[in-house]
């Protein structure tokens, strides 16, 4: 599950005219959670107005929320809908990291999100083996195509696709694409936890800082596990914060949907927070990791060019940290 793992320190709430290198900012709701924005700009952009547009667009192309949506239409059968170049440039970003994670990431587990009552269709009374395995049936990312003229192909109507697990990630590589189309060097961009860091926080004279969650802070107390400090990079988190569970043994774990086998199974991975190029690949790379479990993760980030990886995961019922070497270069005390 998503959370609001990154607190953006000393942002305000306001967007002036103010002193040079000082920070404009804006914050506000979208995409069913909040967004903060700060960054450096001699011009008067017009940054609200962009937003609406890049909201209105991912919204109208992905939110499965949005029942005349593309995806709505498409999960519903309608097979003439053409997609649109946030839909074609999401749908690769997802065949990449399904075929690298060996299906870890899946957005046609969507069916199986519904049926556990994490997503917008109703939740059944109690789903039970059959039926999961009937849903379970439906999921494979290779039993879609994507045709010449951009029109989704499914080897079975009944596959339900959902990209919440990087649309976001997504949204935030175009807003940031239009800071860097209006020549803006320097801000920092974050929308439900997941963000983009370009150049540098003129107002400090330092590289963008942000902090991690500790997952064993209690309700209503805000502590953090780290901080770390960013330069054009993307960062991402995928956690169950304040949401795992201790069993009869002492043995702490989450429930994460495996989309190889259909089950909400148990898991070692408390968090995982990742450092890519772009927010796209961070939020679908962080969303993979979790479904994989501690080990598999490790393994996997190995194999990554240019990725990097936070985790907080389980040993004896106790929270670890393990920190790849170009994430440790990133922290600070």
């Amino acid at each position: 599950m998503k959370k609001h793992l990154f607190l953006l320190l000393s942002l305000s709430l306001l967007l002036s005219c103010q002193p040079e290198n000082s920070a404009k900012n804006v914050s506000g709701s979208a995409l069913g959670t909040t967004y903060n924005i700060k960054y450096f700009s001699d011009e008067e952009l017009e940054v609200e107005f962009a937003l609406d547009s890049v909201f209105n667009f991912i919204n109208a192309s992905m939110s499965t929320y949005q029942n005349d949506s593309d995806i709505s239409r498409i999960n519903y059968g309608d097979t003439n809908v053409v997609v649109d170049e946030h839909f074609v440039k999401v749908f690769k970003a997802s065949q990449k990291i399904y075929k690298e994670s060996k299906g870890f990431f899946d957005p046609t587990v969507g069916n199986l999100v519904n049926a556990y009552g994490f997503g917008p269709e109703k939740k059944p009374e109690q789903p039970n083996e059959v039926f999961l395995d009937s849903l379970h049936r439906l999921v494979g990312f290779d039993k879609l195509q994507l045709s010449e003229d951009n029109r989704i192909i499914k080897e079975d109507p009944g596959i339900y696709i959902d990209f919440n697990a990087i649309a976001k990630g997504y949204a935030i590589d175009v807003i940031a694409e239009y800071f860097d189309e209006n020549d803006v060097s320097d801000y920092l961009i974050e929308l439900g936890g997941e963000l983009v860091a370009k150049g540098r926080n003129k107002q400090k004279d330092s590289d963008w800082i942000v902090a991690i969650d500790d997952p064993e802070q209690i309700e209503g107390e805000r502590t953090f596990q780290t901080i770390l400090a960013l330069k054009d990079r993307a960062m991402a988190t995928s956690g169950n914060y304040r949401k795992f569970k201790t069993d009869s043994s002492g043995n702490t774990f989450v429930h994460t949907i495996n989309p190889l086998t259909g089950l909400a199974e148990k898991n070692d991975l408390l968090s995982a927070s990742v450092l890519a190029e772009n927010c796209t690949l961070a939020d679908g790379y962080a969303s993979a990791f979790m479904a994989m479990g501690f080990e598999k993760a490790v393994v996997l980030l190995e194999e990554l060019d240019n990725v990097d990886a936070y985790f907080i995961y389980v040993n004896n019922g106790e929270p670890e940290v393990y920190a790849s070497e170009g994430f440790k270069k990133a922290l600070r005390e």
